[in-house]
């Protein structure tokens, strides 16, 4: 009996420390997985962290800018994955012949309609000012359906391609439109515009930079599948769309902004009495600014579809032509960067200065590359436009923040971006409709420029002078 139970014993007491040996197995295989698992999670988590730190960072978590610098970089990451897709659908997929045809065929459909529905849409928001989050959203959703109706038409080649690119296109523009009348609603205390506009330009910028590769991996596996990333981007962007504070949708303390230079062209010469009290001129620095800031937008318009096919039937030297539009649209997003970067550091100092002097570089580099055309100065070229464009842009916000009155402001954004679009429209036309001759055609580009800048840049110097004295009266 003695025995059986000492038995009995070992053997319960065997089963127990084996038991707890188990365990201890077990725990330890649990403790090991999750550390696998973090240190796999890390990158992704660590990434997102310190991404949400730096958009957050100033107050600007506070006020609602962090979400809107995320949602736009949501929007550029989508946008280009749709680039990457129709580019390789519309322009690489088909001889160079056929290529011009089908571009020439989507600029017809898709930009000649938006120059048309471009002016609709300041306006629009002008009458519907509660509804900016709701229109971010229906962008991105409108986009996400419309990348789902791509991906089958990039494999049939339907015509129903065009008409979903300009829908795609129209919500693109839209989406820019709404996100410049909202940037204003978002300031932390302290953060002029132009820091707000950089920081919000640079997280698009970001993203972009990173899907573009990831876009081009997806067209790797097949035509659809960059489409059915901009799918789940888009949707995501929706949902953060209604993340944005409320106060996005309020327009309490607003008015209508007209763009005219001086109260003569807003009510006559006998200043006879406004049906609508309250609105105001926009002031002669921003609107010589403006003008400035759409010659370099038309020519930023002409150079990506002149430059594309010339580059496709004359690569650079040395290169094919995929490689030769990707090294100048890299040196296009690296300068749009740097100016984005150094109009963050200079924040709103004597910006009719820099908008002046910026186009009278730009000006120079489109005059010396026309003349002595080359693949060196082609790419410095692509930089120095994306350098100006994002330079002078910031300017002109730095100038509106200053000239127009709080009332008007967000109005005043709201038409200027969408002049700027239409800018852009025009110079891609005039891009597509020339020969391919490289000599000519960036000479056509420097006159582009060279006009806007000899239109604007004694009205800007006047204005510098005057140290922005002239400022907008109330109607």
């Amino acid at each position: 009996m003695a025995t059986a139970k000492s038995s009995d014993g070992a053997t319960g007491i065997g089963g127990q420390v084996g038991g707890k040996s188990a365990g201890d197995v077990r725990a330890r295989l649990l403790g090991s997985v999750r550390a696998v698992g973090r240190a796999l999670h890390f990158p992704v988590t660590g990434t997102a962290r310190g991404i949400r730190r730096a958009t957050h960072a100033h107050g600007a978590g506070e006020s609602g800018l962090g979400k809107l610098i995320e949602l736009h970089g949501v929007n550029g990451a989508g946008d280009v994955m749709i680039t990457v897709a129709l580019a390789s659908t519309v322009f690489f997929s088909v001889p160079t012949d056929e290529a011009r045809g089908r571009v020439a065929l989507y600029l017809a459909i898709t930009m000649l309609p938006f120059t048309l529905l471009a002016p609709v849409i300041g306006p629009l928001l002008d009458r519907l000012p509660h509804g900016r989050r709701a229109a971010m959203a229906g962008a991105m959703l409108a986009r996400a359906m419309l990348a789902l109706v791509l991906s089958g038409a990039v494999i049939t080649g339907s015509i129903e391609l065009y008409p979903a690119a300009l829908g795609v296109l129209v919500a693109s523009k839209a989406y820019g439109v709404v996100r410049s009348a909202v940037v204003p609603r978002l300031l932390p205390p302290g953060f002029s515009l132009v820091k707000a506009n950089s920081r919000v330009t640079l997280g698009g910028l970001l993203a972009t930079g990173v899907a573009a590769p990831v876009g081009a991996g997806l067209q790797a596996v097949g035509p659809r599948w960059p489409l059915y990333g901009a799918f789940v981007i888009f949707i995501a962007g929706m949902f953060l769309s209604f993340s944005l504070p409320p106060k996005v949708d309020s327009a309490k303390g607003e008015d209508t902004a007209l763009l005219a230079s001086d109260e003569e062209h807003l009510h006559g010469p006998h200043l006879k009495p406004v049906k609508r009290p309250g609105l105001r001129t926009v002031g002669i620095a921003v609107t010589h600014a403006l003008g400035a800031n759409a010659a370099i937008r038309c020519l930023a318009g002409f150079l990506i579809f002149f430059l594309a096919f010339l580059l496709r039937e004359h690569p650079l030297s040395g290169q094919s032509a995929a490689v030769s539009l990707g090294m100048v649209a890299v040196a296009a997003g690296t300068g749009n960067a740097l100016g984005t970067a150094v109009g963050a550091w200079l924040r709103s100092r004597a910006p009719e200065i820099i908008i002046v002097t910026v186009v009278a570089i730009e000006v120079g580099a489109a005059i010396t590359a026309a003349t002595f055309f080359s693949a060196f100065l082609v790419v410095c070229l692509a930089a120095l436009a994306g350098f100006a464009q994002a330079l002078a842009k910031l300017s002109l916000d730095a100038l509106i923040q200053r000239d127009v009155p709080e009332l008007v402001r967000t109005s005043a954004f709201a038409r200027s971006e969408t002049l700027l679009q239409m800018s852009w429209v025009v110079g891609g036309a005039v891009g597509i409709a020339l020969p391919l001759n490289g000599t000519l055609g960036l000479s056509v580009g420097a006159a582009i420029v060279a006009v806007g800048w000899l239109a604007t840049v004694r009205g800007l110097l006047t204005s510098a002078r005057r140290g922005g004295s002239g400022r907008p009266r109330v109607a």
